[in-house]
C-alpha cells in the first residue's frame, strides 16, 4: 500500500517533474473516516495502484495549462496517498480543490496586482473565491490534510520531527515521519519555552497555528514533513548536510537553558539559510 519502486533503469524513467514546494501531510487511520468514505479509502488502497506525488503534481498542473484558464479544480479529488505505519493503513486524502482554494488566497498575499492578474484573471479568481465561500458554508469543519511551502520549508515545521527520523536518498526524497503524539508533544513543549522568551513571537505563532491544525486529526496518525520538489533544485551536498530539525531543536533546547545567546546564534544561522532558499522565489 505504500509507493512501489519504479522498476525500470534510471536512464529509462521520465525526468522529474518538479515542484518547488515542501509538504506537510498527515496520514490518519481508517477509523478517523466516516462511513461511505472509509470504506472508499479501503478498497482504494487495497487495488494497489496508489498514485504518487508526481501523479499528483502533474494532474494539477494540467488545469493550469487549459483554456479558459481553471483557477481551481471544479471538483474534488477522490485520491490519497496511503502508507502502512505500524501495521496499520494510513491514508492521507489529496483534497485538491480545498488546497487550491487556499493557495489561492495566499498568491494574493504574496504577489502584486498586476502579476496576479495577468497569471489569473480577476473573473477566475473571483469565480474561485464564491465557490470557496459557498463550500465552507457546507463545511464549516473542513481542513486540508496537506500543507504546502514554496520554495521553503516553514521553520515551524522542524519542531514536530526530530534528526532521529530524518531519512535522505539522493536525488529521491529527504522527509520526517513521527507519530502524531510525538509531534503534538514536541510542539507542546516548544511552545512553553518561547513563550517565556522575547523575540520569537513568530515562531511562537506560527506553531500555535500549526498545532490548532493537528488537533483536528485522530491521535494514531502519522505526520510526515517532505522536502518535496527541494530534493531536485537544492546542492546534494547541502542537503545531505541539512539538519534543520536538529539546529532548531538545538536552538529552543539552548533557549530553554537560559543561553540566550546561543538560541540567537543557533536560530539566526538556520533562518537564513532557509532565507536564501526562499529568495529563489522571485528570482529571474
Amino acid at each position: 500500500m505504500s509507493e512501489s519502486p519504479d522498476p525500470r533503469p534510471p536512464s529509462a524513467r521520465p525526468a522529474p517533474t518538479v515542484p518547488y514546494a515542501s509538504y506537510l501531510r498527515v496520514y490518519e487511520p481508517l477509523a478517523a473516516f466516516p462511513e461511505p468514505e472509509r470504506t472508499h479509502w479501503a478498497d482504494y488502497a487495497r487495488r494497489g495502484d496508489t498514485p504518487t506525488a508526481q501523479d499528483e503534481l502533474r494532474r494539477s498542473l494540467v488545469d493550469l495549462v487549459r483554456v479558459p484558464l481553471v483557477a481551481v479544480p471544479r471538483h474534488e479529488s477522490a485520491d490519497a496517498f496511503t502508507t502502512e505505519w505500524d501495521g496499520t493503513l494510513l491514508v492521507c486524502p489529496w483534497r485538491t480543490r480545498l488546497r487550491g482554494w487556499l493557495a489561492l488566497e495566499e498568491l494574493v498575499e504574496w504577489f502584486p496586482r498586476p502579476v496576479l492578474d495577468a497569471a489569473l484573471p480577476p473573473a477566475a479568481r473571483r469565480r474561485a473565491t464564491e465557490e470557496y465561500e459557498a463550500w465552507r458554508a457546507r463545511n464549516p469543519d473542513g481542513r486540508p490534510w496537506i500543507r504546502t511551502g514554496v520554495w521553503q520549508v516553514p521553520l515551524r515545521w522542524f519542531v514536530l520531527v526530530s534528526d532521529e527520523e530524518r531519512e535522505y536518498l539522493p536525488g529521491e526524497r529527504l522527509r520526517y515521519r513521527t507519530p502524531m503524539v510525538q509531534a503534538r508533544r514536541r510542539l507542546a513543549r516548544s511552545l512553553r519555552t518561547l513563550r517565556e522568551a522575547e523575540g520569537y513571537g513568530m515562531l511562537t505563532e506560527g506553531l500555535v497555528e500549526v498545532g490548532s491544525w493537528l488537533e483536528e486529526f485522530h491521535p494514531r496518525s502519522m505526520v510526515e514533513l517532505d522536502y518535496g520538489g527541494l530534493t531536485h533544485t537544492l546542492p546534494e551536498a547541502g542537503l545531505a548536510d541539512d539538519r534543520s530539525a536538529r539546529d532548531l531543536a538545538r536552538g529552543i533546547a539552548e533557549l530553554r537553558a537560559g543561553d540566550r545567546d546561543g538560541a540567537t546564534r543557533t536560530y539566526g544561522e538556520l533562518a537564513e539559510r532557509w532565507r536564501a532558499v526562499r529568495e529563489r522565489l522571485f528570482a529571474n
